[in-house]
C-alpha cells in the first residue's frame, strides 16, 4: 500500500536522531524540551563528570565527550543503522570578560571545527544548525538595524567587541566556509540575549534579575538590552533545523528594552524593588572604571564593568524579520517572560528579600 506524504514525514521523523551539544546549558536544555515535545529522539553530548547533566530531561540519551577531542565525538555521532541525524550545536564557552582567552578560542572555534569535520565524516548527518550570537555580527551605528551578514572575518575589534563575540564570529565563518567549500549542510542562528525560567547555571542576565528582585541594585544605568525568551529561541533553533536554508544565517532577536523598563515589568510581575535612580551611560563608564580599579586591589568582582556598560550602550537593534518569514520564529511579550522567570526564581529560592511595594 502506498504511503501518504504525511505518513512518510512521520516515518522519516521517527528515524531521525537529533544530536544536541550544550544540552545541559540554558538554551540547550530548552532545545531538548522543544524536540521532545514533538516526539523526536534526542541525544546530548556532555563533558565527562558534568554535574549539570541532571538538568537534561530524562528522555534524552546521554553521551560523554569533549568538543576539543575529535575522537571522543565519534560515539556521539554514531547513530543506529538506517537512522539519519541532525546536529544542533549549542555548546560554547561564555565569558563576560572582554580580554583574550585561549580556552575560549579552543572551545568555540576549535570545537566547532571538530563538529564540522564529524558532520562531513558521517553521511547520515543531514544537517547542522550552528548556534552563534548576535555579538558575532559587526555592530552598526545607532539607529541602523543590524542585519545578517555572510562575512565575519577578518575581525573588526571596534565592531565585534570582546573575545567571546570574536570567537563566535570565527566559528560562524568556519561553518559558512565549510558549506561553500566542502558541501557541509548547515545554517546559522544568531540569538541575542537570553531571558526566562530554568537558568540553573545563573547566567549574567539571570544574575542581574536576581539582584534587582533582591533589592541589591539601588542604582541602575541607562542604555538597552535585546533579550529573548529562551523558549522562543529554542523554537527558533529547531525551526532552523527544519526549514533553515543551507549556508544562510538567521538573527533570533527581539525588540530593545531598557533596564528601567525591565525593572518596571519585574516590579509589576513580583512586587520587587526597583533601582532608586538610573545614571547616564557616560557616568556609568566612569563608575565602572573606578570599580574595576578598586577590584584589582581587593580581588573582589566589580559590581559594574566597562564591558557591561558597553553592552547597554551599544546598538541593540536587530532585524529578525528573515527568521520570522522563513522559520516562523516569534517572540512573546517581555511581561510574560519576566513573570515566568520571577515565579521560577521565587519557587527555586533564589529570591531572599521580601517584595516591597514602591
Amino acid at each position: 500500500m502506498r504511503q501518504s506524504k504525511k505518513e512518510r514525514e512521520v516515518f522519516e521523523m521517527e528515524k531521525t536522531m537529533y544530536l544536541v551539544t550544550g544540552a545541559a546549558g540554558f538554551l540547550g536544555s530548552h532545545v531538548c524540551d522543544e524536540l521532545l515535545s514533538r516526539g523526536d529522539r534526542v541525544r546530548a553530548l556532555v563533558l565527562p563528570g558534568d554535574k549539570s547533566v541532571k538538568y537534561i530531561p530524562d528522555e534524552v540519551e546521554i553521551v560523554e565527550g569533549n568538543l576539543c577531542d575529535m575522537a571522543s565525538l565519534e560515539n556521539f555521532f554514531t547513530v543506529p543503522k538506517g537512522s539519519a541525524s541532525v546536529v544542533i550545536h549549542c555548546a560554547s564557552m561564555v565569558t563576560t570578560n572582554a580580554e583574550f582567552n585561549q580556552k575560549l578560542v579552543d572551545v568555540n572555534v576549535g570545537g566547532t571545527r571538530n563538529m564540522i569535520e564529524q558532520c562531513l565524516k558521517h553521511p547520515e548527518c543531514k544537517k547542522m544548525v550552528y548556534v552563534s550570537s548576535t555579538g558575532a555580527i559587526p555592530e552598526q551605528s545607532k539607529g541602523t538595524p543590524i542585519r545578517e551578514t555572510k562575512r565575519f572575518t577578518p575581525i573588526d575589534e571596534e565592531r565585534q567587541v570582546g573575545c567571546y563575540s570574536q570567537t563566535k564570529a570565527m566559528a560562524t565563518q568556519a561553518v559558512l566556509d565549510a558549506c561553500r567549500e566542502k558541501g557541509l549542510k548547515a545554517c546559522v542562528v544568531h540569538p541575542s540575549g537570553i531571558l526566562g525560567p530554568k537558568d540553573y547555571a545563573i547566567g549574567e542576565t539571570t544574575g542581574t534579575v536576581i539582584k534587582i528582585m533582591n533589592g541589591k541594585m539601588p542604582v541602575g544605568m541607562g542604555g538597552s538590552f535585546n533579550l529573548c525568551d529562551v523558549r522562543d529561541l529554542a523554537y527558533g533553533c529547531v525551526a532552523a533545523a527544519d526549514k533553515g536554508r543551507i549556508g544562510e544565517c538567521y538573527i533570533l532577536g527581539n525588540k530593545e528594552v531598557t533596564l528601567k523598563e525591565m525593572c518596571r515589568m519585574l516590579h509589576a510581575a513580583s512586587g520587587c524593588r526597583t533601582p532608586y535612580f538610573y545614571v547616564p551611560i557616560g557616568m556609568a563608564y566612569k563608575l565602572a572604571a573606578q570599580m574595576e580599579k578598586k577590584s584589582k586591589k581587593t580581588g573582589e568582582k566589580p559590581l559594574m564593568t566597562n564591558f557591561a556598560v558597553y553592552n547597554l550602550a551599544r546598538n541593540n537593534e536587530f532585524d529578525y524579520s528573515k527568521a520570522e518569514k522563513e522559520l516562523g520564529y516569534h517572540t512573546r511579550p517581555y511581561e510574560e517572560t519576566l513573570k515566568d522567570e520571577a515565579e521560577w526564581l521565587m519557587a527555586e529560592g533564589y529570591i531572599r528579600c521580601g517584595m516591597t511595594e514602591q
